[in-house]
């Protein structure tokens, strides 16, 4: 048997919590097409059978960005402290986009990464092959891979030959975890994320970048059966709390009955959701809603 962590590394809105969700089965990160919608560290497992059978616990990142605000400095660390305490890194790479400075930063983020480093070149559905190929070739110059993998996380091509590849990179060893456990996100932030989710799907412009989830009641006890979940939309500016609200209420009405059905069927319980808007200038600089949000401080992937 095999087993080992495998840290998903890239630039923003490469596609790392799509292919995430894909590999494991389930939705666990939140998706969208809003860069940096992934703002913290989530840990999935993934039990494989065959010959080897393997243990994989995947860990999605944080886009490797500019950071502007304290916020971003979290995501970043993040990102940068799982480089180097993993066995592998499937360094997902958006096949789409045109090469520049962000490629080489990176690369040289990797450098000194004492796992084998995988290169995913992610979303192969939307680029023709006459296309793909220089990008591999610019990326083979500039260092080793164990294995170029050309997948689509969206539809699944590739993902198995990814699959295959991760496995084979991985160290002997028995599983690391009970075979039943999913994953490592506390319940709280599994809903605030799912109602973030809403948010960013339904605003645009500046908004994904300025609003934040928080938790203030996760209440399963009080009514046998059904989880009453009361959660704060934060934003920062008072113009942007009626965006969120909708006229008479109907897009806040909307966000919450899509992130309702979405918490019921991954809870597999009934879910009362209570959403409120409320403004908080200085929420991307402040530690303590940082926390709240799920936002945490860089912590060690290994136990």
């Amino acid at each position: 048997m095999r087993s080992g962590f495998v840290s998903l590394i890239g630039r923003p809105n490469a596609g790392k919590s799509t292919l995430l969700n894909r590999m494991v089965g389930t939705k666990l990160a939140i998706v969208s097409d809003k860069p940096q919608t992934t703002r913290n560290r989530i840990v999935a497992v993934r039990n494989y059978q065959g010959d080897p059978a393997a243990q994989v616990v995947f860990v999605d990142t944080p886009g490797i960005h500019r950071p502007l605000h304290r916020m971003n400095v979290r995501m970043v660390e993040i990102a940068y402290e799982s480089i180097g305490d993993v066995d592998v890194i499937g360094l997902v790479r958006d096949a789409t986009d045109g090469l520049g400075a962000g490629d080489r930063f990176v690369l040289e983020k990797l450098e000194r990464a004492p796992g084998s480093v995988i290169l995913v070149l992610n979303k192969i559905d939307l680029i023709s092959k006459t296309r793909l190929l220089p990008l591999i070739d610019w990326y083979r110059q500039k260092r080793e891979f164990a294995a170029i993998v050309p997948v689509s996380a969206r539809n699944g091509d590739g993902v198995e030959i990814l699959e295959r590849a991760i496995i084979e990179q991985l160290p002997d060893g028995e599983a690391m975890y009970p075979d039943d456990f999913l994953t490592d996100q506390p319940e709280r932030v599994l809903a605030a994320e799912t109602v973030r989710e809403k948010v960013l799907q339904h605003t645009h412009a500046e908004l994904p970048f300025t609003t934040a989830v928080v938790v203030d009641q996760f209440d399963e006890v009080t009514t046998p059966g059904r989880l009453q979940i009361y959660c704060s939309i934060l934003v920062e500016r008072q113009s942007q709390k009626p965006i969120v609200i909708g006229p008479g209420g109907a897009l806040i009405k909307q966000i919450g009955t899509e992130a309702r059905r979405d918490l019921e069927q991954f809870f597999g319980s009934r879910v009362y959701l209570d959403l409120h808007v409320k403004v908080r200038a200085d929420w991307r600089e402040n530690d303590r809603i940082l926390d709240q949000a799920g936002v945490a401080p860089p912590t060690k992937t290994r136990r």
